[in-house]
């Protein structure tokens, strides 16, 4: 009977989730058409929260400061490195890069830490003298990121309404065509920003990820606290709520990328992956500020978003459940001599499972041409079982927020 109630309710989760992302991919569909309207003069600023980035620093550096245009400058927060961090920062053009660096006992207290003492360095640092704060922009690049060559071009648009607080470009992985699992988290970005991503532009909720987030000094200034960042293990998506909390508009660039590097060790990526749900159940306290702050569609959206790992937890219920029954239904047809479902009941867990991978390979597959339609549907439904790993993640997740641990997991590059 326990059994049976939690499949029967694992479903219904399974189907209502699907209901509402179906509704998402609808509008994630339509466009948007935009013009300029204020071309002003902005300054944009490079922040990169480094901890022993030795291995992807340099490629990155270079990326930033073969930009087109001079509005620009980088900003390396080395954040208690011990290996050549700061070297390959002082080797960059210094025009364009600056070196800050953080020092025991004050380093390596979370990227948000990091971030809010490199905005402290450039208020104090004069870098901002006469520069108006809505025409500053800043944008957390993790050290492996390789911005594309036009992604001001991209997003400077976004901030000629002054109600943009925030803009978040899409993220790739460059080494995507290094194994099925680069490619899995590859497509994992596309689908949440060309679905998700972009259908929350119309509904007011655009999120804010740790790579590729640009954001006006202005609204920042607006935020309560020490600093912008807080010190949640998912300190982008703290923010991106707090800003619309604030009345700030958060957009999502459809047209620009951020490419990281991809974790090629299943342990690794699950380890990544815990701590980004750890980030979201610490993200529950957000919900007060949600209902009193933020209008009722995008509140909605906020907290159908915030309450994913509580239904990640139940959702990974319905694997054990299926196999038990499916256990317990081959046993009875083995004890009364014939099978008491048809092979056609299969194809309800099928379409249950799969019908998303129809839907994800065909976004998939308009960013990745060369794939084609047939083999992106293909990989997709590799995806859906890819998926599983949250299940790993969320337990591992949750049980380091039982047990009080904190520490950030941080990804090991190479």
């Amino acid at each position: 009977m326990i059994i049976e109630l939690l499949l029967w309710s694992s479903i219904a989760l399974i189907v209502a989730a699907g209901c509402y992302n179906t509704s998402l991919f609808v509008l994630s569909r339509r466009r948007i058409r935009r013009s300029r309207i204020d071309r002003r003069e902005r300054f944009y600023i490079y922040l990169l929260a480094c901890l022993n980035e030795e291995k992807v620093l340099s490629e990155s550096l270079a990326r930033i400061t073969s930009l087109p245009g001079r509005n620009f400058m980088a900003l390396v927060i080395d954040d208690g490195s011990d290996d050549r961090t700061s070297e390959i920062a002082l080797a960059a053009d210094p025009e364009l890069v600056r070196l800050h660096r953080r020092n025991p006992p004050n380093a390596r207290r979370g990227k948000g830490a990091a971030l809010n003492d490199g905005v402290r360095y450039i208020r104090e640092s004069g870098l901002l003298d006469g520069r108006a704060p809505e025409d500053v922009i800043l944008c957390v690049v993790d050290a492996d990121g390789r911005l594309d060559p036009h992604i001001m071009q991209s997003v400077d648009p976004y901030f000629d309404d002054p109600a943009t607080g925030a803009v978040q470009v899409c993220v790739r992985m460059y080494n995507r065509h290094l194994g099925l699992l680069a490619r899995m988290q590859d497509m994992e970005f596309v689908v949440y920003g060309d679905v998700f991503q972009s259908a929350r532009r119309f509904i007011g909720s655009v999120g804010m990820g740790g790579n590729g987030q640009f954001m006006r000094l202005a609204a920042l200034d607006t935020l309560d606290g020490d600093g912008p960042w807080s010190d949640s293990l998912t300190e982008d998506l703290d923010l991106g709520v707090r800003l619309i909390a604030k009345g700030w508009t958060n957009q999502h660039c459809t047209t620009a990328a951020v490419s990281q590097q991809a974790v090629l060790s299943l342990r690794r990526l699950v380890r990544q992956r815990s701590r980004w749900f750890q980030g979201h159940l610490q993200s529950a306290g957000l919900v007060p500020l949600i209902l009193r702050d933020v209008p009722t569609r995008a509140a909605l959206d906020l907290l159908y978003h915030l309450s994913s790992p509580v239904l990640i937890l139940l959702t990974s219920l319905l694997p054990v459940s299926f196999l038990v029954a499916l256990g317990a239904t081959t046993v009875a047809s083995v004890q009364v001599g014939h099978p008491l479902v048809s092979p056609m009941w299969l194809l309800g867990p099928y379409l249950l499972s799969f019908t998303t991978a129809y839907a994800y390979g065909f976004v998939y597959a308009k960013r990745e041409r060369d794939l084609g339609l047939v083999r992106s549907v293909l990989i997709a439904h590799v995806f859906v079982l890819y998926g599983y790993i949250w299940f790993a993640a969320g337990w591992w997740g949750f049980w380091r927020m039982l047990t009080g641990q904190r520490g950030w997991l941080k990804t090991a590059r190479t």
